[in-house]
């Protein structure tokens, strides 16, 4: 695998939380750091070595496994279930699918468990059944297909933009205007692989309608409306107009409240069956350190 490059923007964050974040768990960067895997303006570094901005950081990603992929008894929020599909209540800091150094307590492990061998083979061994993904920090509904025919009807409807992804956040700053559209492009962030950025360069467009539900002093509550369903795209979005999604380990500026990871919920799911063809809506409610970060801001 190709060598990861960074340099970092900040000071005094240790390195193995600094590259913790979606796709490389703590403990791989420990295993790495400890390994000879991770190195830092050239030399070898420690876990608890504290970064310097301009720090130059170089990974040598491990080697991807032959993965076996094990069914795991872990408790799921099932929102809606039939023969054709799961509409999933994902809690923050689950993993939606198995990765390189990362093949266990994820939702397809769980799902696994739950549904047997009733899960769709087209994303193949390391994502049955997963028509689309939210990020790990993310909490929210996800949708599940059991069959081959379920997961091609959903995914055309996303592909098609018929599928209502509704979200809501926490955004820093006073938002202005109160209600919009963003449309710009997003691909791999050029200066840090970790990252996503609005860019020009090998991009796909990217559309969000975002409207203030509530303003506070100095964050608002904020609905954001996917049109397309890019990596980390409303978080990218939300930084790109000056409001990034608090507690984003990525792309806020810091993060206050010491939140687990980006106040982003997705709180509706709407679509039709790919049986029946009946439209069909979902909600549901933020976690509490969501709604606690709501109340601190309101009070």
């Amino acid at each position: 695998m190709d060598k990861i490059t960074l340099v970092c923007e900040e000071s005094g964050t240790r390195i193995d939380k600094y590259i913790s974040v979606d796709g490389m768990t703590r403990a791989t960067v420990q295993r790495l750091i400890e390994n000879g895997g991770i190195t830092v303006n050239g030399k070898p570094t420690k876990n608890n070595y504290k970064l310097k901005s301009g720090d130059i950081i170089e990974i040598e990603p491990e080697e991807p496994q032959d993965a076996n992929i094990e069914a795991e008894n872990i408790e799921l929020d099932i929102v809606y279930e039939d023969d054709s599909l799961l509409v999933v209540n994902k809690p923050q800091g689950m993993v939606v699918h198995p990765a390189p150094g990362n093949y266990s307590g994820t939702l397809v492990n769980a799902l696994m468990y739950h549904c047997k061998d009733n899960l769709s083979g087209i994303n193949g061994v390391m994502r049955p059944g997963i028509v689309h993904r939210i990020d790990k920090d993310t909490s929210g509904l996800l949708l599940v297909a059991k069959t081959d025919e379920a997961h091609h009807s959903l995914s055309e409807q996303i592909q098609n933009k018929t599928v209502r992804r509704e979200y809501i956040c926490v955004c820093e700053g006073v938002v202005k205007p109160k209600k919009g559209i963003v449309d710009a492009p997003i691909g791999r962030d050029p200066s840090n692989r970790l990252k996503m950025a609005v860019t020009p360069l090998n991009s796909k467009n990217a559309l969000t309608h975002f409207e203030v539900v509530e303003q506070f002093e100095s964050a608002a509550l904020v609905k954001c409306v996917l049109e397309t369903g890019r990596t980390h795209q409303i978080r990218v979005h939300m930084q790109y107009i000056g409001h990034p999604v608090m507690g984003d380990p990525l792309y806020a500026r810091s993060n206050p409240m010491n939140l687990s990871g980006q106040a982003l919920h997705a709180r509706i799911i709407g679509f039709n069956h790919p049986v029946t063809g009946e439209y069909m809506e979902f909600n549901v409610n933020p976690p509490e350190e969501f709604n606690g970060l709501v109340s601190k801001l309101q009070n």
